[in-house]
Formats: structure tokens, C-alpha cells, sequence
């Protein structure tokens, strides 16, 4: 993680002789490091975990799935972003987390989108919800890919759209 962190602070200081105002990652799984960088980086970050657990907690929602790669699953930069709203983030099994990392890094990341993984995420998803999950985070660029409000069976946050929705409203000076 250290590695991953001084890699985002050298990005942050060039940005900030560019100009920059703030700063956003688009990839979930980095913000495991961004404890690590925040409070030595020249600029601000705009946390991707952040904007979805505000979004998921505008909408009401209690208790969350929460699906990316393995390494975010895992990881606890949901987990704490939506417990500090009173949310409740829930993984996926083990097995589903291994699968659900498997079509994003040998597939999804390769322009491969089957059949069969989106039934995959779907069937996931399906657990999660008969779990009592009543949304779902799409913590990964690929996953809409895959799935959407439509097809999961609930509601979903595409955490890179909802992202990018953020710093535009913040480049814009509203918010």
C-alpha cells in the first residue's frame, strides 16, 4: 500500500503544479491508500467512497451490497465510508467474491462481456438481496457493464459515474 500511496502523492503534486483544485481517483480499489495520502497531499481528494455512501444514504437505503474486485471486497473503504452514514455494507461469499473478481480481471478489464457473467453477477446479487440488501454498489469501472437498476434486481450506485458526477459539480463550484 505504500507503493500505491506515494505513486498518488507524486499525481497529486504534479496536479497541483498544473493548476488542479482538487483531486479524484476513478478506481475504487486504490482508495485502500488514501488514509495514507490525504493528509500529506497538496490538494484535497475527492473520495469515490464518499460520494457513493452520501448517494446510498440520500436514498435511504440501510444495508448495502457491496461488489467490485476482491481487493476492494475485501477491503474495508466501503465498509467504513457507509457504517460513518449508519449503512450497512454487505460482501458477497467468498466464492462470489473470487468469481466476481475473475470476470472483471480475466474478462471485463479485456472488453469480454457473456452471458454467463452477467447471470453470475446477477445470481449474486439476488443472494445479497434475499440477505436483505436493498441496493447494490457497483464498486468497479466494468460492472455496469454487466448490470444495471434493470437487471439487478434493485437499485444500483455506478460508483464511477456518481464520481464523476461529484467533481463535476464540484469544478463547477456546486458543491
Amino acid at each position: 500500500m505504500d507503493g500505491v500511496a506515494a505513486l498518488m502523492l507524486r499525481s497529486a503534486e504534479v496536479l497541483a503544479g498544473a493548476g488542479a483544485d482538487f483531486l479524484i481517483a476513478p478506481d475504487n480499489t486504490i482508495h485502500q491508500a488514501l488514509p495514507l495520502v490525504s493528509p500529506r497531499s497538496p490538494l484535497p481528494w475527492l473520495s469515490i467512497a464518499d460520494v457513493v455512501a452520501d448517494a446510498v444514504a440520500a436514498a435511504g437505503h440501510r444495508q448495502v451490497a457491496v461488489t467490485g474486485t476482491r481487493w476492494l471486497v475485501e477491503s474495508d473503504v466501503y465498509v467504513d465510508a457507509l457504517a460513518a452514514r449508519g449503512i450497512r455494507a454487505m460482501r458477497p461469499s467468498g466464492g462470489a467474491i473470487r468469481e466476481i473478481d475473475r470476470i472483471i480481471m480475466e474478462e471485463l478489464v479485456r472488453g469480454v462481456v457473456t452471458p454467463s457473467a452477467r447471470a453470475t453477477v446477477q445470481y449474486v446479487l439476488g443472494e445479497m438481496a434475499a440477505a436483505g440488501a436493498t441496493a447494490a454498489i457497483l464498486g468497479c469501472t466494468e460492472l455496469p457493464l454487466l448490470v444495471d437498476e434493470g437487471s439487478a434486481g434493485m437499485p444500483t450506485f455506478d460508483s464511477t459515474r456518481l464520481l464523476a458526477r461529484a467533481a463535476l459539480r464540484r469544478a463547477l463550484g456546486r458543491s
